[in-house]
């Protein structure tokens, strides 16, 4: 049992350390990149409008609890409010310890990396899309969203395919292409393909399957 000087101590301590990861601020960043107010988080949080903005100012202290119910809204883990800057300045993703998700479809098999951890926010979320050679075309859709997609093929000749135009990309070329417009990303049988995929959604927007991918295309 702590006795009152220490229990008073090791409470600085607490409030000190959350002082130092700034939770405050992030959970203040986090609701404005989605447009939330205050009382939208409070309702899916369970907690006051009042009380959620002593949190962000820094004059009340989270417990757990609490702080788990917000970190579930933004889709979190509890140790990104715990992240000083100097730990959060770079990430690494190795590859040999990267999962590879081998997805399957009528069009063929591709096989993604998926880096998406690396982002803390994910206003990024970024991929490597690997088609291994087939016997037929293989092709990837991508989810229709609101905001912005590039790709850097980085082996391999890739066939992109929108509702205006078709394009052969090769090894160094970059696309950008608006995330809210139905596209294709194909490979030639025969042929081994890999494409680096940065989809970079808007705050708030919205992400709904592809019209041809919906219907098991």
């Amino acid at each position: 049992m702590f006795d009152a000087e220490a229990r008073e101590a090791w409470e600085e301590q607490v409030e000190n350390a959350i002082v130092a990861a700034g939770i405050g601020g992030k959970i203040r960043r986090l609701r404005l990149k989605r447009s939330m107010g205050l009382v939208d988080l409070g309702r899916r949080t369970g907690l006051s409008a009042s009380f959620l903005s002593q949190l962000e100012t820094g004059r009340v202290v989270p417990t757990l609890r609490n702080l788990s119910r917000i970190a579930l809204v933004f889709e979190r883990n509890l140790d990104y409010f715990f992240e000083t800057a100097n730990r959060n300045c770079f990430r690494i993703s190795r590859g040999k310890v990267r999962s590879r998700l081998t997805i399957n479809n009528r069009s063929g098999s591709m096989i993604s990396e998926s880096m998406s951890a690396l982002i803390p926010d994910r206003s990024l979320v970024p991929c490597i899309a690997e088609f291994p050679v087939s016997d037929a075309d293989s092709s990837f859709f991508p989810e229709i969203f609101d905001g912005e997609e590039f790709a850097y093929v980085m082996e391999g000749s890739v066939v992109f395919i929108s509702a205006s135009r078709e394009e052969i990309l090769a090894p160094g070329d970059v696309l950008w292409a608006q995330g809210g417009a139905e596209r294709e990303y194909r490979c030639k049988a025969g042929e081994s393909v890999k494409v680096m995929i940065l989809t970079c959604p808007q705050a708030g927007g919205r992400r709904v399957l592809p019209r041809r991918e919906a219907k098991g295309l």
